[in-house]
């Protein structure tokens, strides 16, 4: 299944839908805010739907359960049907750049069993940049019916990490100066799961903010020790689950299937677990 949907394409479906064949999700989010529902109401891709990562898009435990832990599974089916997600509707996701955001919408749909979910690559510049027009205020549209399969892509639980990190491959998502310990905005301790491998999110995308193209990508996670054969587990971290989505989905264009550790670094940190530093 395509990870991506190109704005030529998403407007060619938009107009050749009925009502609730497509469906789009703005996914505007930032660590530590502000908000994103006011940039969306200000203007947004016609007939998106906005979707609140914090509330929607994950549930809420103690620390020791991570910042973003997995919604429970009748959480997200209410969510997607509030959002008008039919069984056979396709769900197109972005936010205000490079898709970081969006691609935890991305994922969790498919991790619901969903069978074709995409990001808009280049999320909403490109929209703009291809002079396409925006529309402005809420959209509320017809429930959905969907149904969830939770499950349906892989994770790791807390007790499995450590595993993948000895004998596979475990990326650590987040920028390189979170992973190597020299400074540490929201969790209680700097550094990284020892073992696991600075994997940069953002260094998927390129300048304009879209997915490189599969070889590239290919290539940069060999060079960080993945083999596309299946050779090694691999599965990715980050500091709460929200942009190790977004390498899932460049593992995925690359033709890599890896797993989430949904946890990441906020529950990992949370507890008395070892702790590496340096690069």
């Amino acid at each position: 299944m395509s990870v991506l949907i190109t704005v030529e394409e998403l407007a060619r479906r938009q107009a050749a839908a009925d009502a609730g064949d497509v469906v789009v999700l703005d996914v505007r989010w930032a660590l530590g805010g502000p908000p994103g529902h006011g940039e969306y109401l200000r203007g947004h891709v016609p007939g998106a739907v906005y979707v609140d990562l914090d509330s929607e898009l994950a549930a809420h435990g103690a620390p020791t359960d991570g910042r973003h832990p997995l919604p429970a599974p009748e959480a997200l089916q209410a969510s997607a049907r509030r959002w008008g997600i039919g069984e056979d509707t396709l769900v197109v996701a972005y936010d205000g750049a490079g898709n970081l955001a969006a691609a935890r919408a991305w994922w969790l749909l498919r991790w619901a069993g969903l069978r074709d979910v995409r990001l808009l690559d280049g999320a909403l510049p490109a929209w703009v940049a291809a002079g396409h027009p925006l529309e402005t205020g809420e959209v509320v549209p017809t429930a959905g019916d969907v149904t969830v399969h939770a499950g349906s892509l892989p994770t790791l639980a807390l007790d499995e990490v450590a595993g993948v990190a000895a004998s596979g491959v475990l990326l650590d998502a987040r920028a390189g100066e979170r992973y190597r310990g020299e400074v540490e905005p929201v969790d209680p301790k700097a550094g990284h799961i020892p073992g696991s491998v600075s994997a940069p999110t953002t260094e998927n995308l390129d300048d304009d903010g879209r997915f490189l193209p599969a070889e590239r990508l290919r290539a940069r996670f060999a060079a960080l020790g993945v083999s596309a054969a299946g050779e090694a587990p691999v599965a990715v971290s980050c500091g709460s689950g929200v942009t190790a989505a977004h390498e899932l989905a460049a593992l995925a264009i690359a033709g890599v299937d890896a797993a989430l550790y949904p946890g990441s670094w906020s529950q990992w940190s949370n507890h008395d677990l070892p702790v590496a530093t340096g690069g």
